[in-house]
């Protein structure tokens, strides 16, 4: 709860580093109550003056506009990088032939966990490969 003319004092503003709207929005629900925000490890960060408030506003924007661009960036590399046929996540435990030979073996009539253990796999990868 805030009373009107209060100062709240913050060690970091953590909403600042998730999102920009989020941290001028819980600025905004302060100052409609009368209280002024000042964070003690970020000095810049310190709406009980107008030109504090303004900074605050503008480093808000160019951290929202930093990233869109860190986005687009890395966006674009991914793109390239698929172009180029890097496979992206988790190496497969199987190989071509292994996956072949277990959808075999499973069609041939062998349980999940025995074919799993030849592989040195979990029966849930083998399981998997039965539904693909």
């Amino acid at each position: 709860m805030t009373k009107p003319d209060s100062d709240i004092a913050a060690r970091q503003t953590e909403a600042e580093r998730r999102n920009a709207r989020d941290l001028l929005n819980i600025l905004h629900q302060l100052a409609e109550k009368g209280a002024k925000f000042k964070s003690l490890h970020d000095p810049w960060c310190d709406t009980s003056t107008p030109q504090g408030e303004l900074l605050v506003t503008v480093l808000a924007g160019f951290a929202t506009f930093e990233r869109h661009l860190i986005k687009a960036r890395t966006d674009d590399g991914r793109n390239r990088a698929k172009a180029r046929g890097v496979l992206f996540g988790r190496p497969r435990k199987l190989n071509a032939d292994q996956r072949r030979e277990a959808m075999q073996r499973l069609a041939n009539g062998e349980t999940l966990v025995d074919i799993a253990r030849s592989y040195a796999v979990d029966p849930t990868t083998i399981g998997r490969l039965a539904t693909t």
